[in-house]
Order: structure tokens, then sequence, then C-alpha cells
């Protein structure tokens, strides 16, 4: 074989090596560190961690997606990526979904709004000078720069900014939070709460104060309706609520972790009253 042949044939097999070695991680090894790394964190069990890599069997909702797009959104020190933090809320919109039709009206206005920040990434896209500002919609603060250097944001009126619209679906993710918070929660001694109260006081303690007294009774009306504990185990394919608060924890922490980069965004800014 002539010397340039045999050159080309070890860079091609070195450059294959590279590719398998780079899939492997990409596909076996960074999922692993990934969630161990929040499990570790959270003090749960390996078994709880390899069911959320697993999909969950006859389900709408996969908590493995919510936990990947979650695990996805944080990015550099404080800002938090667009478009895995509205495919979250395409996945928590299957769970409340999953809940029944009255929590399901709740979703639906969700989702408006997850439509509305896609719309308008979607109208930046195609005519970039409307915002004069590349990439407006792809992180939180780029979002927030660019609708503030145009003026689009109005601290005195309601308007459908992405801004005024994510801060809705900033609270809304604390009333969920708050709500698997508590659903994770197994008391020392005595009865496990009922989900659906558990449910109302994240409710109360969060977005109540935010609607109307109409919005408020239609949003009881929905918890009361709410499937008992043994529903939640079968949505997320688990046996106990040791495995439940087990996953939930680590799902939590993921929610904290976007939360708290949006709240620091949003109040850096003063945004955290916009009408």
């Amino acid at each position: 074989m002539f010397p340039i042949q045999s050159m080309k044939l070890e860079i091609f097999n070195l450059q294959h090596c590279f590719c398998l070695l780079a899939f492997y991680v990409l596909i076996v090894v960074t999922p692993h560190l990934q969630v161990n790394h929040v499990s570790s964190s959270n003090g749960t069990d390996g078994t709880a961690v390899s069911q959320l890599l697993e999909g969950c069997p006859g389900q709408t909702f996969q908590v493995s997606l919510l936990l990947s797009h979650l695990l996805a959104a944080p990015a550099y020190t404080s800002d938090v990526l667009l478009q895995p933090y509205l495919s979250s809320w395409d996945e928590l919109v299957k769970f409340m979904d999953a809940l029944g039709p009255m929590v399901g009206l709740i979703s639906k206005e969700i989702e408006t709004k997850t439509t509305i920040i896609r719309q308008l990434a979607l109208t930046a896209e195609e005519d970039p000078e409307v915002l004069q500002h590349t990439n407006a919609y792809h992180s939180v603060r780029s979002m927030i720069a660019a609708e503030m250097n145009q003026g689009l944001v109005d601290f005195h009126h309601q308007t459908d900014s992405g801004c005024r619209t994510l801060l809705r679906l900033h609270r809304a993710l604390l009333w969920l939070k708050l709500f698997l918070e508590r659903l994770a929660e197994t008391p020392v001694a005595g009865r496990l709460s009922n989900p659906a109260d558990l449910c109302r006081e994240a409710y109360q303690s969060t977005l109540a104060k935010h609607h109307t007294w109409f919005v408020r009774k239609a949003a009881e009306l929905a918890f009361i309706a709410m499937p008992e504990r043994g529903f939640f185990f079968r949505l997320v394919c688990v046996q106990n609520q040791k495995e439940l608060s087990a996953v939930l924890n680590i799902v939590v922490k993921a929610i904290g972790e976007v939360y708290d980069r949006t709240q620091t965004a949003l109040e850096e800014n003063g945004m955290l009253d916009l009408p």
C-alpha cells in the first residue's frame, strides 16, 4: 500500500473511532450523568433514576421527556433557553390533561400562552428586522432584551408581549412545582394527604391571588374532580409512595432550577407585576 493511501486509511479509522466515541457519550454517558447528578443531590435511589430514563407505557404524559426538557433549559450561568422551556410546558400540559377535563381547562390557557411565544419567535425569525435582534427568542434574557429595546413591554397596560406571557407561565410553573413538591412528601406518621387538597393549597398560595373570583371558583371545581393518589403512581409508572417521592423530587429540583433563573431575570427587569 502506498504511504498516502495508508495515511488516508489511518485518518479514516481515527475519524470513525471518534464518531463512535462521540455517539456513545451523547446517547449513553450524558443522560446517565445528568440524571444521576440530579439524583445524588436529592439523595434518591438508583431505581427511581433509571425509571426516569424509560418511557411509561400507555401514558401520553412522559415524565422522562419532561425531565429531559427541563435539564436542557438552563443555559450559561443564569439564562433559560426558550425552546426546551416551552417543550417542558408541552409535557406539563399533558400532565394536567391526564388529571381530568376540569383541570384540562387550565391547560388550554397554558397552551394559548406557549403558542403566543412560539408565534412571536416565528415572526422574529422570518423578519429579524422587526426586533433588530438576532435570535431574539432564543432565551428568556434575549427575549427580555429584544422586547425592551423595541418598547414592546408595557408596564401599565396589557399586551401580548413575550415577557408578559412568560410571566403568566412562570406563575403557573410555581403552582405546579409546589403541588408536585407536596405530592412527593411522605409524612412520618399519619395518612397521606389527598392530592386534591394539595393542589388546592398550592393554588391558593400561588395563582389564586392573580385570578378573578370566577376563575378561582372554576379552579375549585377542577380540584374537586382530581383523581386519587393511586392514579399518580400509574401516571409515572411507580408502585408506591416511596418511588413516587423519588421521581417527583428529581423533577421538582429540575423545575426549581428553571423557575429560579426565570424569576431572577424577570425581577432584574422589574417584570414581576406586568399587567
